[in-house]
């Protein structure tokens, strides 16, 4: 018994610390970014003093560019401020699957982890693939993926929705034009929830050989979890670990923040009862369209925010998506409380 009450105070004072890191890393974050922002003020000052003694035209160029950069950090300070819900400051777990339409849709689910992949790079997030289940002649079935960074969370919940293609397919010998479909997941990475309970007899745990590239580990040994929560029937996987008790692991997490999510979206619909809204909340609506034939154009279709530069955003330019995104729910959600 003492053992027992020994290793449970052991386990909650290392998620103790756990929770004093994020926010301490949170608070440097946020000093770094008050710091970056000074440093920028300064400059241009710097600059302009500069200026009154000597008009040159490359100080002019260099303070304007001071000003855009500068301009572009005080915007991005401002989304953050937007960034004030339960897990928005957590790293994010995102899952894609694609729709009907076979080799067609896989490929489409392989461009979006590009398009994903190059944000993250660019953001300055972190990518590291947890489970994944490739096309049968080209592109992926589905894919899970760990997005880890400051707000990666608050930020990458603006993708959850359904992603919609609209090309001349390279697939179709006939060069006919397709339309695909993949839906996109992103949910917290959470190591536990206080107000969530997981009972052992709840869970259906098989071990399978993971698959695709990996080294002399992969196929040789049956490390990968697949674990069904037989209440919900959510199921969750994860087969990059080295060894079969990490993945469960990294599987546990998955299915403590699908468990999260679910928990929100049930007290979403019950607010959205009792005010009687009309429009449903359900996962799985089409949020943006990715047009390349016979005319350029992605369209988010909740903000109206569009360009016609679809390679950049291929290409993971997609903040402004986000951004617009977060500016309208934040008007939303003020106008709910006013």
């Amino acid at each position: 018994m003492k053992a027992e009450q020994l290793k449970d105070g052991f386990y909650n004072d290392a998620k103790k610390v756990s929770k004093v890191g994020r926010e301490m890393k949170l608070c440097e974050y946020k000093l770094e970014k008050i710091k970056a922002l000074e440093d920028g003020i300064n400059n241009c000052e710097a600059i302009i003093e500069l200026l009154e003694d000597n008009e040159d035209n490359s100080l002019f160029e260099e303070l304007n560019s001071s000003l855009e950069k500068l301009e572009k950090e005080v915007e991005n300070a401002k989304l953050e401020t937007l960034l004030s819900g339960k897990y928005d400051n957590y790293n994010a777990i995102m899952t894609l699957h694609a729709g009907a339409g076979g080799t067609e849709a896989q490929d489409w689910t392989d461009m979006l982890y590009r398009m994903y992949s190059m944000y993250a790079e660019k953001s300055g997030f972190k990518i590291k693939v947890l489970d994944v289940l490739d096309g049968d002649e080209a592109g992926i079935k589905s894919i899970s993926f760990l997005v880890s960074g400051e707000y990666a969370y608050g930020y990458l919940k603006a993708e959850k929705g359904v992603h919609r293609l609209v090309r001349i397919s390279p697939f179709d010998a006939n060069a006919r034009r397709h339309t695909s479909f993949a839906s996109v997941e992103v949910m917290p990475e959470i190591d536990e929830a206080p107000d969530i309970t997981i009972r052992p007899e709840d869970l259906k745990v098989d071990t399978y050989r993971s698959s695709g590239a990996g080294g002399q580990h992969v196929n040789k040994t049956e490390s990968a979890i697949r674990i069904t929560h037989i209440p919900t029937g959510i199921i969750v996987a994860c087969q990059t670990e080295r060894s079969q008790i990490q993945n469960r692991e990294t599987a546990m997490k998955m299915l403590y923040s699908k468990l999260v999510e679910k928990q929100e979206l049930e007290e979403m619909e019950k607010l959205a009862s009792i005010r009687g809204d009309i429009k449903k909340i359900e996962w799985g609506s089409q949020i943006r369209s990715y047009v390349f034939c016979p005319y350029t154009l992605v369209k988010d279709h909740r903000t109206g925010y569009e360009t016609s530069d679809v390679q950049s955003v291929m290409n993971g330019e997609i903040q402004e998506f986000i951004n617009e995104y977060l500016k309208r729910t934040s008007v939303n959600k003020g106008a709910e409380n006013g």
